[in-house]
């Protein structure tokens, strides 16, 4: 334990302790003009001035009452049956003062339990002085056993009492302070959580955006390069499309930040199947080889209902994830995409590109990168079905399988009242 130095705090205490002992004993000699039966001792006697100088070394005892909380009880406890029979007969009572105040500093500074043994021994200390004092006066021995257990007891059990109930107070309220900081904490730990999180999710935005026009950008740079010299004409179209690449690319990253910004402006709402022919129409214009198809009660049921705006938008990231994945691994394939919603309970959505025409790298069926990552896990935030991997042919396919919400099929045509 680490020894303190007694401060101006203790120097208070002590003094204030020496003051209330020492005025109790000059009061005394009143105590006798009522009652001519007490043997006090009055200012200037012996036993006077024993009990006054024992009360001193009390007292400049509990200036360490911090320190060595239990030392100082026993020792000032001691005090006691010393003046005892140094002759401070009855106002032996007096010491008693001291060793209230360091009994309750023993018991706040190392809690109950732990203070007992030097409580208990300081209490038989008292009594054993109050039994020395009883039996010089003449009583019989259980008389004055009597009167020490009752001194002993009173003098240790009235502050221990006090100091358990301000410690349990204390305790009770460390321990609200220690939840409080717990909850903190825990807060913290799940700002933190959503931090990466958001993180996670902005790094897959980035790539799904970023592949996907820089895909295009690929393919057409690689045909500019054959063109530039044996069709101008071709390659000049080509550079156009590398710049509208690039454009959209700046638009789309633009509005991704847009999106992530709180005071960003309206009308920046996320892509929706809606947005898919047109994913298609600017694959096409890359020169890559995209099929459309839409199968259900119409384009606008297909597109813009029965499915929700976060489903949506998974399902739009899916697909041009899809179209990125295959101009980068099968350039030169055709590749298909199917939006069907002829099932009023679901939307599916199949990404199918044949096989390559040369010799391409194959997606890694395990999804180590973020796109594959990206997909599952916009499928499993709406509750969508995601499967992938190689057709029987040779080819690729992503499908993706969108519940419908219950209300929305009931409303749907065809699915009965």
């Amino acid at each position: 334990m680490t020894r303190r130095h007694p401060g101006a705090r203790d120097a208070l205490v002590a003094g204030g302790t020496w003051v209330v002992a020492v005025g109790l004993l000059v009061a005394l000699p009143l105590l006798t003009e009522t009652d001519p039966a007490a043997e006090l001792p009055t200012a200037g006697e012996a036993a006077w001035w024993t009990v006054a100088a024992t009360v001193t070394g009390q007292a400049v005892l509990v200036l360490w009452r911090r320190s060595a909380p239990a030392p100082v009880l026993v020792v000032v406890a001691a005090f006691a049956p010393v003046s005892a029979l140094a002759g401070a007969s009855a106002a032996v009572g007096v010491t008693s003062v001291a060793v209230l105040v360091a009994t309750a500093a023993a018991v706040l500074d190392l809690g109950v339990n732990r203070s007992l043994p030097a409580v208990g021994l300081a209490g038989v200390l008292v009594g054993a002085a109050q039994v020395l004092v009883q039996l010089g006066t003449g009583a019989g021995l259980l008389a004055a056993l009597g009167a020490g257990a009752v001194q002993g007891a009173g003098t240790v059990g009235v502050p221990l009492a006090a100091a358990a109930v301000v410690a349990a107070r204390r305790e009770a309220g460390l321990a609200r302070e220690e939840r409080s900081r717990a909850l903190v904490r825990e807060h913290d730990a799940l700002v933190q959580v959503a931090v990466a999180r958001e993180r996670t999710a902005t790094a897959r935005e980035l790539h799904d955006i970023a592949a996907h026009h820089l895909s295009g950008i690929t393919v057409m740079t690689g045909a500019l390069g054959r063109q530039i010299d044996t069709d101008p004409e071709a390659a000049k179209e080509a550079v156009a499309q590398v710049r509208q690449q690039s454009t959209a690319m700046l638009r789309d990253l633009r509005s991704l930040v847009t999106l992530l910004r709180e005071d960003g402006p309206e009308g920046t709402a996320p892509e929706t199947l809606a947005s898919v022919p047109a994913l298609v129409e600017s694959a096409r214009r890359a020169g890559a080889d995209v099929g459309l198809t839409v199968l259900g009660p119409g384009p606008g049921e297909v597109l813009d209902s029965r499915v929700g705006a976060l489903a949506q938008f998974g399902a739009y990231r899916t697909v041009q994830e899809a179209l990125s994945n295959a101009a980068r691994h099968a350039p030169g394939a055709r590749c298909d995409v199917v939006l069907d919603s002829r099932d009023p309970a679901m939307t599916r959505v199949a990404v199918v590109n044949a096989p390559p025409t040369g010799t391409a790298e194959r997606p890694a069926a395990s999804g180590t990168g973020y796109g594959l990552v990206g997909m599952r896990e916009r499928a499993g935030l709406t509750g969508a079905d995601l499967s992938y991997g190689p057709t029987d042919e040779g080819g690729w396919a992503v499908r993706l399988v969108l519940p419908t919400p219950q209300d929305a099929a009931v409303r749907a045509p065809g699915a009965g009242p």
